[in-house]
């Protein structure tokens, strides 16, 4: 039987190493769908994953290149289709991802003619792409699809292959030496680059000059923890990791402060405004307005796309090379430190910063549960090895001010356009990337609205292939788009807009239950630690339904002036649930003032204990 394009892509996806792909069909595809189930059927296909909307396909491919670190392919018809991925490649693009897109066209004939669903496809990913090319002969698509794969992988972005329909049914030729035909090869290109010797002596000098270090570990450095360690123990470093690599830097390092920023930690806050030296790993941190002042510290950055270096701060040395090469030509040339002042009073300032957030966590509200207590007590049962994914209304503030990822453990969220989307889709890819481990996603009433619901159905679906079955969805039901509401307050000195703000409340224990999985309705507080027990001990898919409080506020660790003003200059113009904002913000106040003053008078008594 003669082999066809799609035979051929199919066949190169495989030995690119990958078994495993995201797609929805459609006729702009077709073709390429068939040889799908042509090679299932000869047992040499893909593993095809089909969830309920093409959009969660490229969010569930970033989120599986993500929990992997393999690149991640996903499929989908001609334009609609293409249009749904774009999401979840921007998710790849900004988060840095390798992910493979291919995506069906019209016919040749069609292009260009205006013709139903033909769109000029390689202008619409333009910007998101690293790599865009339509396959418009047989003879091209071996090259274009290594080069997607080689471009994904380097890059660190999605690539795009373009499939036109009639393309995708032409039988592939043997390539031979001729012109403007390309013969490439499918073999993985090694991204473990290090600086020159003469650049890292210099990264050596400016950190052994250094007695304030910080380290700011981005997701850039995973896989070189014990290099990141190793050198933060040299230079008596304190650590700072970004969001999205709380994995990266396990929580039991007593000079690891967390994350920095609104989502951040005091102690977090406290080292960037007294560092003399910031060590920038693996990281494009955004938020400029919690670095240090210009002309504080001393910096330098190490990262494998040079576009981000430099960039943030005025760092002083730029390093283009992969963290743990990079960090294992450096060690060698750190002074060890014998003062340990600036680590130890890191490491001080984090036990009154955990103390802080366990009396925040115990605090009730009369409007529905304290969500911290719900994400403190998730933490205190974490089993070994789980993941736990957040999206980005306040669930990601309390993911980033109450979970703690332990040595082994995983966890991630979109940082990118797509953050309200993506805790399930991620939470869903978590499990195909490692279904022996237990999985728990954190979302909204709102997020799980948008792909919450039905990634439920695809969990339905796909929960028999997965060796430990155990997936908890908590939901937090406040009927409020929280965190935009908070925004709202804080940002521009609005009230919160009712209309636009407001979620319809739904049984989504009952909506679990349908689907035939275990819903909890959690009411209390006093039933907080009960839910996680009873969902933990379920070998099987779990729906805690959450009723929440709305107006617990999301502190950042050191409230500026402009938050507290607008958010006074917001409930004087009428914003509907004034009383209560000022109620639960006055608790959430008061119980961190309180328990920073038991943190200032314990650390004032002399080392005896006595008074």
């Amino acid at each position: 039987m003669a082999t066809t394009v799609s035979d051929f892509v199919i066949a190169r996806i495989r030995e690119w190493g990958i078994n495993r792909i995201f797609g929805f069909p459609g006729d702009g595809i077709g073709a390429f769908d068939g040889a799908l189930g042509k090679a299932e059927r000869a047992g040499q296909g893909l593993d095809y994953i089909r969830p309920t909307h093409e959009e969660i396909c490229s969010l569930m491919a970033t989120a599986y290149a993500k929990f992997t670190g393999e690149v991640a392919v996903c499929a989908a018809t001609s334009a609609p289709g293409a249009f749904h991925l774009l999401n979840g490649l921007y998710d790849a693009k900004m988060d840095n991802q390798p992910v493979v897109a291919i995506v069906g066209q019209q016919g040749l004939n069609s292009l260009g003619t205006f013709s139903q669903q033909e769109a000029n496809l390689e202008r619409a990913v333009a910007d998101v792409a690293v790599y865009a090319q339509t396959v418009v002969s047989p003879e091209q698509a071996q090259a274009v699809v290594d080069t997607a794969f080689r471009m994904a992988r380097v890059r660190l972005g999605p690539a795009v292959v373009i499939l036109p329909h009639d393309v995708q049914g032409m039988e592939m030729p043997e390539l031979t030496p001729e012109s403007w035909v390309s013969r490439s090869s499918a073999v993985v290109p090694s991204t473990r680059i290090a600086p020159p010797r003469e650049a890292v002596l210099q990264a050596a000098e400016i950190i052994n000059a250094g007695s304030r270090v910080t380290f700011l570990v981005g997701h850039g450095s995973r896989g070189a923890a014990e290099e990141v360690l190793q050198a933060a123990e040299l230079c008596g470093a304190g650590i700072i990791t970004a969001l999205r690599a709380k994995q990266v830097i396990s929580s039991d390092v007593p000079f690891h402060t967390q994350q920095l920023g609104l989502l951040g930690s005091r102690p977090s806050m406290d080292q960037i405004s007294g560092c003399d030296t910031l060590v920038l790993l693996g990281t494009n941190y955004p938020y400029a307005q919690f670095l240090p002042q210009s002309g504080q510290a001393r910096a330098l950055q190490v990262d494998l796309k040079p576009e981000h270096m430099g960039l943030r701060y005025p760092t002083e040395l730029n390093l283009w090379g992969d963290v743990k090469e990079t960090l294992a030509a450096l060690i060698p040339h750190l002074q060890a430190k014998t003062d340990t002042s600036w680590q130890q009073g890191v490491i001080d300032s984090m036990k009154e910063w955990e103390a802080e957030m366990e009396a925040e966590a115990m605090v009730s509200y009369d409007d529905g549960v304290n969500p911290r207590r719900v994400y403190h007590e998730l933490n205190r049962r974490l089993p070994p090895r789980a993941i736990v994914t957040a999206d980005a209304g306040t669930t990601a503030d309390w993911y980033g001010h109450h979970i703690r990822l332990r040595e082994g453990m995983m966890g991630d969220l979109s940082g990118s356009l797509a953050t309200m989307l993506a805790a399930m889709p991620y939470a869903t890819a978590a499990k195909f990337a490692h279904p022996d481990r237990t999985v728990v996603c954190t979302i909204g009433d709102g997020a799980f609205q948008m792909l919450g619901m039905n990634e439920l159905i695809t969990i339905k679906k796909y929960l028999q292939q997965w060796e430990n079955p155990q997936l908890i969805v908590l939901i937090l039901h406040n009927n409020d788009l929280t965190q935009v509401s908070w925004e709202m307050r804080t940002e521009d000195a609005n009230p919160v807009w009712k209309t636009s703000q407001e979620v319809e409340s739904v049984d989504y224990a009952g909506y679990a239950e349908l689907l035939g999985f275990t819903g909890i309705r959690l009411t209390s507080d006093d039933d907080v630690a009960a839910a996680w027990d009873t969902a933990f001990a379920h070998r099987g898919v779990t729906v805690i339904d959450a009723y929440t409080s709305k107006n617990v506020p999301p502190l950042p660790p050191k409230v500026a002036f402009e938050f507290a003003k607008n958010t006074g200059m917001a409930l004087l113009k009428g914003d509907p649930a004034a009383a209560d904002v000022i109620r639960d913000t006055a608790k959430a106040v008061v119980t961190e003032g309180v328990e920073r003053v038991k943190g200032a008078l314990h650390h004032r008594q002399p080392e005896d204990g006595k008074k």
